[in-house]
């Protein structure tokens, strides 16, 4: 029987195990390359989008710290250049841009701004052995100017589109682009019915029938009177509420940085001691942090602390733009800006004093034997000193008539630590700010309408505060800056 000859056959098979081994390796060797180029180009992303990080982080401190937004009375970057009536704004018809990315020309009218923001939004971060560049943009989105109640003046408010631009070249070169919004909102000075500041037990105190309600000042009256409405009675501290008795309702929520509620102690203060069927009927919201009010500047300079007593006779010596007699006084400043300086003033005997619209700057003021202030014509701001009295607004020896209903007409201002006694009537409206003072709110079954920000807060008798919702977008003052919405994109 013939035999087939084999020899050689070993040697391919070794031959075809070298190849497939060969393949095998060339394989290993391919994954891991890329496997090196993908995590390079993992971390080079990484890299560089701290990069454009960075780049917003810049922009933003410098348009919060070295950036002047415009103004209506600037000479050099009047708010006149800008279309703010579209989104984003406009100069010339070309949208607002501040830019250092060298893809991205500015539009922005003044030079020295445009200057100002390449030098401070530009630059290297360092990360291992390369350098990441990065540059920024930024988009004026929006731009309003409101008049700050705590000072007075104009503010300019705006929103700010960033986008920061990390660029590496090289091995592993890429390019990321990160995008936030920078924005300053206008927030309401008043926003509760009453709001205390004081950190500690009975901050707010409601007793024996006391109530918050609210009501709307521009919708038309009804019967002679507003509408009243059972919900946005909203009271708030930073401390506790203390509500007893039945009725005492209030008509919205409590906000306090403080939870639980029970016995309130020094060193547990809770949000709400409620007993005798007290309630609070919308609920509990917990606050972030205290809400600290900024403190009124003192009057310069200061009011004397003379005696201004109105009375049967005629205009008191010390009493300026006064006129009348015979216990019915007016009192007309020359225009709403008109500064009225007096000392200690006070109302007796049945005396009737109408106040115009001005800047009433006063040491004191004392209504005693139903003497009565009716508001004219506003805003009527009274800025209260307080030297040497401990009881520097007291007003519940009579009555304040405001018949507009319209808190903004009247303002009391105090920052001082005494003690203020309010009383209320079918047409008491007014603003009390008197961030650091205990506030007494006294009258049987009384109304109130407004808002009351001050230190403490003690209504009793069925004192009845009415909320004028109105205030969430009339009284303003510019908000802390925020920075939102950030979303990143790579190249």
């Amino acid at each position: 029987m013939a035999r087939s000859d084999e020899r050689g056959v070993a040697l391919v098979m070794a031959l075809l195990m070298v190849l497939a081994v060969s393949i095998i390796t060339s394989s290993l060797l391919a994954v891991a390359r890329t496997e090196a180029f993908s995590s390079l180009s993992y971390t080079s992303m990484s890299q560089v989008r701290y990069g454009a990080e960075s780049g917003i982080h810049a922009a933003a401190n410098h348009l919060l710290y070295g950036y002047a937004p415009p103004t209506v009375a600037s000479a050099t970057d009047p708010i006149a250049n800008y279309d703010m009536t579209v989104s984003p704004v406009t100069y010339n018809g070309t949208t607002v841009m501040l830019s250092s990315d060298p893809a991205v020309a500015s539009n922005y009218p003044s030079a020295a701004a445009r200057a100002a923001f390449i030098a401070a939004s530009q630059g290297a971060l360092n990360v291992n052995t390369a350098s990441v560049g990065y540059t920024a943009r930024a988009t004026l989105m929006s731009m309003r100017v409101l008049t700050d109640y705590y000072t007075g003046l104009p503010v300019t408010l705006q929103t700010w589109e960033i986008i920061g631009v990390g660029r590496v070249t090289g091995s592993g070169a890429s390019q990321v682009e990160v995008s936030s919004i920078l924005e300053r909102q206008a927030v309401p000075v008043f926003s509760y019915a009453a709001f205390a500041t004081y950190s500690g037990c009975n901050a707010l105190s409601f007793a024996g029938g006391a109530t918050t309600e609210s009501y709307d000042s521009a919708a038309p009256l009804v019967g002679g009177a507003p509408v009243i409405s059972q919900s946005d009675g909203n009271v708030g501290t930073n401390g506790n509420l203390n509500g007893i008795g039945d009725p005492t309702t209030l008509y919205g929520t409590l906000s306090t940085p403080r939870g639980g509620v029970g016995n309130c102690t020094t060193n547990n203060v809770t949000a709400s001691t409620i007993s005798g069927w007290g309630t609070v009927e919308e609920g509990l919201v917990t606050l972030p942090q205290p809400i600290i009010p900024p403190t009124p500047p003192p009057i310069s300079p200061p009011p004397p602390t003379t005696n201004v007593m109105f009375n049967a006779g005629g205009c008191p010596t010390g009493s300026s733009f006064c006129s009348g007699g015979g216990g019915n006084y007016t009192i007309t400043p020359t225009s709403s800006s008109t500064i009225v300086s007096m000392g200690n003033v006070s109302l007796s005997g049945g005396t009737t004093v109408h106040l115009n619209a001005g800047i009433y700057e006063i040491n004191s003021l004392t209504l005693t034997g139903a003497a009565h202030i009716v508001i004219d014509s506003g805003p009527v701001i009274i800025k209260v000193a307080g030297q040497g009295q401990t009881t520097p607004i007291d007003l519940s020896g009579g009555g304040v008539s405001n018949p507009s209903l319209d808190p903004t007409m009247l303002q009391f201002i105090y920052g001082g630590t005494g003690d203020v006694k309010i009383t209320g009537g079918s047409q008491t409206a007014a603003l009390v700010y008197t961030p650091n003072a205990t506030t007494t709110l006294g009258g049987s079954s009384v109304e109130f309408y407004g808002s009351i920000l001050t230190g403490k807060v003690a209504a009793t008798g069925g004192f009845n505060i009415n909320y004028d919702r109105r205030l969430q977008n009339s009284v303003l003052t510019a908000g802390n800056p925020t920075m939102t919405s950030f979303n990143w994109r790579t190249f």
